[in-house]
């Protein structure tokens, strides 16, 4: 009945989701559930990618099962882990496209330990940081204060303000007026000039 349950819930999430056990424990009993995914895993339904993460994973007729994304996987460890995680400030100024740098390796920051995870192909690096490095984390807003600290005070123009600004709605606008008490006094006028852009 639990594996059924579990199976049903991966399949709803759809081709590309990644879990842990702990997604379950509303099911079964953190060994019942653990139980259950081994028995997934070894029908072929799910794939374990390393200790406690597993993913129903994507299908390509050319290439076979695809490997999940660095993002997916990050996401998944810190969720596995109770821990927060924000993108590293060079991460996050290119997702933003304000940076043509793709890091190497994945780096995230996060309330947990400093420690490099591989799993399959991928490597991502998860960096303790202080909760001021934190504010936003797991919204929008947390990406903005990131690419801010990656650019630096010197090199923000109103091109810059207006692409930052086209990435948020208003909720988010919102939120980032509300967070960025917590942030460095130089990002307060340039969140400001954000927020009033409309």
């Amino acid at each position: 009945m639990i594996t059924s349950n579990i199976k049903q819930r991966i399949i709803g999430k759809g081709r590309g989701a990644i879990f842990a056990p702990v997604d379950f424990l509303d099911i079964g009993s953190r060994a019942s559930v653990d139980q259950a995914l081994s028995r997934l895993a070894d029908q072929g339904v799910i794939r374990r990618l390393t200790r406690g993460l597993y993913d129903y994973p994507k299908k390509s007729p050319r290439f076979g099962f695809l490997s999940p994304s660095a993002d997916d996987i990050a996401k998944a460890v810190a969720r596995k882990d109770g821990q927060i995680l924000q993108p590293s400030p060079s991460m996050a100024a290119n997702w933003l496209g304000l940076s043509a740098q793709v890091p190497s390796k994945p780096t995230y920051m996060t309330n947990g330990p400093t420690r490099t995870k591989k799993v399959g192909l991928q490597v991502i690096q998860f960096r303790n940081a202080s909760s001021k490095t934190l504010v936003g984390a797991g919204h929008k807003t947390g990406v903005i204060f990131q690419a801010l600290r990656y650019l630096g005070k010197d090199r923000v123009d109103s091109q810059i303000v207006d692409q930052l600004a086209r990435a948020l709605d208003d909720k988010d606008r919102m939120l980032l007026a509300k967070q960025s008490r917590h942030v460095p006094a130089w990002m307060h006028p340039i969140v400001k000039q954000i927020v009033a852009h409309a």
